[in-house]
């Protein structure tokens, strides 16, 4: 069952109160910390990108540094993002029009905005998740699979998948679902999530998910974006690795193995990045100022100033 994670006070009312569950593992994957129901079947959506990128790497991706991590990404469709997932479908003889991701604008402000005054429609290259689709996509070319049924879930690319989400979580995959970007979501439970990231980021990482959590340390903002919670927590916090996921999921691996995984039942990122930076100061014990400025910053605003909060209860 979930628990009351966060409040929402205005003028010193709560208003709101936003509900889930997290955990935290030790290096060994083991529960050293949990609230809520961290075993329960749900769909870590783009949390999963490092394990999906692992099964590529493994299928003979050859992506390497700030390429690697966008195939992570859950990208702001900024220009340096762009050109990134373009480099991937050149290596893989293919274009934008290969992706079966919607045609969609960036999620950052700045860059959706000169494309509307440029006069750009909405493309699949600028959905958040075409670096994945690229990815994928190249991985298809090199196995000399078909390229137009990757998102399937009969595909192999996508049985590979399953089977790297499996091995890294320790838990079966039990509904495999239809995520926003159009390929499979396969589902874990947040125990399972936490023991993944947790494993990426550790010294118990093997070679392709060191390769992996390296080029996510390297070049944070290819993952998220250059103003995005997940790319200043990377950059504050030497050896973490960390990626949010739709619906109020966020995973976070420190380079001591310790690892943090959540939901936020309603989906609500200003409860997810709030509750998340909770756990890491007042658990894991982490000192940083990143974590310190993005709990001063969740406020509530009333007339353009502060009045209230987003009050983590963890």
């Amino acid at each position: 069952m979930s628990v009351p994670l966060a409040h929402v006070i205005r003028s010193g009312l709560i208003e709101g109160v936003h509900y889930g569950s997290a955990v935290v593992v030790d290096v060994a994957g083991e529960i050293i910390w949990s609230v809520g129901d961290v075993k329960k079947t749900m769909f870590p959506r783009s949390a999963n990108k490092f394990m999906q990128t692992l099964a590529m790497v493994q299928l003979g991706l050859p992506l390497h540094d700030e390429l690697l991590a966008v195939a992570c990404a859950s990208h702001s469709g900024e220009e340096f993002q762009i050109a990134s997932v373009r480099q991937i479908l050149v290596q893989a003889g293919l274009t934008s029009q290969s992706l079966k991701c919607p045609a969609d604008f960036p999620l950052d402000e700045s860059a959706r905005n000169d494309l509307v005054i440029q006069g750009v429609n909405k493309s699949p290259i600028y959905m958040n998740c075409s670096g994945k689709h690229a990815a994928m996509l190249l991985t298809c070319v090199l196995n000399k699979w078909d390229t137009d049924s990757y998102c399937s879930p009969d595909h192999p690319l996508q049985h590979a998948c399953k089977q790297a989400i499996e091995k890294c979580t320790g838990v079966p995959v039990e509904v495999v679902g239809v995520d926003g970007c159009g390929a499979p979501t396969m589902s874990s439970t947040l125990l399972g999530l936490a023991r993944s990231v947790g494993q990426f980021a550790g010294p118990a990482a093997t070679d392709d998910q060191r390769i992996i959590a390296n080029a996510v340390r390297l070049y944070p903002e290819y993952v998220a974006g250059t103003w995005r919670d997940a790319t200043k927590l990377m950059q504050g916090l030497p050896g973490a690795i960390a990626k949010d996921g739709a619906e109020g999921v966020y995973a976070i691996g420190l380079g001591d193995g310790r690892a943090l995984a959540l939901k936020i039942d309603d989906g609500a990122e200003r409860a997810r990045i709030t509750v998340a930076m909770s756990i890491l100061r007042n658990v894991l014990g982490v000192v940083s100022q990143e974590v310190d400025r993005t709990l001063e910053r969740k406020v509530v605003l009333g007339g353009g100033v502060p009045v209230g909060k987003i009050e983590s209860l963890v």
